[in-house]
């Protein structure tokens, strides 16, 4: 096997590429999942409490929901402007401090707390700053509060939902740029022609193969890192989640040498991708609905690819707990491999009889 041969077919790849339109959906597809599930999604079923307010005062309540975690504040200096963005619901409520608030309140006056909320805002988000609101006069005031609340969490603590969309964000990148690309390269190569004018060459058919599967390596690991960090998942331990990412486009990017080279024309890929769809997409499910049983997820070989990617990038694991994971992906890679070259074998000798 030559490594020069391998080079030349894979510079070929890079430099074609992106001229396909399936390399360039592999490139906008996960931008365009990340804007759809994590802006629209995210912030449909996690969203955080906003606030407005106008301060005159400098009030020592403004810093008080500054420090508190989990409201979005707005300070404004138009009164005009805070009532319009509540009324259109662009916030969910709207506080006025006039200038000398915090003195009255602290000399035993009852000043008034002017206190907007949008017609349209979360029940929860409106107690939530309502009770913000009291508890910070109060504690301006200098009284205690009549109860006190202890917060018990029983189980493990939740994921919010834009967090556990990250994996299908990441799988979608994977499969499109590791599968579909070298994939679909593969199979227009043999429906042009150029695949068994290149085997006629000394190119061997195992390093077009081996060029192929780095083509789509590269473009997975790429994909798949850009997609995390897009998300806001590499962590501190980048190094460790480029490492998972890099062994899952292995295991990714041989599925599509293995398609490729087993699809006739581009129509049977096409429908083998659609068939194994839902095969391939099912461990991603899994973290979006944890309750499910987590076993079952084990039995999909996607599995294997994207539990690593999730403990490393998103619970901050190291890969050394994942070392089991990532030998199974290891392997499953090196088996489909075998595979690969057994189908090319079968390819060429196809591709000489006609």
């Amino acid at each position: 096997m030559s490594l020069s041969r391998i080079w030349k077919v894979l510079r070929k790849d890079l430099a074609l590429g992106p001229r396909s339109p399936i390399f360039l959906w592999a490139i906008v597809l996960p931008v365009a999942l990340t804007l759809i599930l994590q802006v629209a999604f995210g912030s449909l079923f996690d969203p955080e409490p906003r606030l407005g307010i106008l301060d005159e005062g400098d009030s020592a309540i403004t810093a008080g929901i500054e420090d508190t975690e989990g409201i979005e504040l707005t300070l404004f200096d138009d009164e005009a402007e805070l009532k319009r963005q509540v009324e259109a619901n662009d916030l969910d409520a709207g506080l006025i401090l006039p200038e000398g608030f915090d003195e009255a309140v602290r000399s035993g006056d009852k000043p008034t707390l002017q206190f907007f909320i949008g017609g349209e805002s979360y029940a929860s988000n409106r107690i939530i700053l309502t009770v913000t609101a009291i508890d910070l006069v109060r504690e301006l005031e200098g009284s205690a509060a009549p109860v006190t609340v202890e917060i018990v969490d029983f189980g493990e603590k939740g994921l919010p939902i834009s967090i556990r969309l990250i994996p299908v964000i990441v799988f979608y990148a994977l499969v499109i740029a590791g599968l579909f690309v070298p994939g679909s390269n593969i199979v227009e190569e043999k429906e042009q022609g150029t695949l068994m004018a290149i085997l006629v060459t000394p190119v061997r058919s195992a390093e077009v193969l081996v060029a192929k599967w780095l083509f789509g390596m590269i473009l997975a690991s790429v994909m798949g890192v850009a997609s995390l960090a897009m998300n806001g998942a590499m962590g501190a331990n980048w190094a460790e989640v480029v490492l998972v990412v890099v062994i899952a486009a292995m295991l990714s990017a041989m599925l599509g040498v293995v398609v490729g080279v087993f699809a006739k024309d581009s129509a049977m890929m096409f429908g083998i991708v659609k068939g194994a769809g839902i095969f391939l997409f099912a461990p991603a499910v899994f973290y979006i609905f944890p309750d499910w049983p987590q076993w079952i997820a084990k039995l999909f070989p996607l599995y294997w690819i994207i539990e690593p990617i999730w403990q490393v990038s998103i619970m901050g694991e190291s890969v050394t707990t994942v070392w089991s994971e990532l030998a199974v992906a290891l392997g499953i890679t090196a088996a489909l491999g075998v595979l690969a070259l057994w189908l090319a074998k079968r390819m060429q000798a196809q591709m000489a009889g006609q």
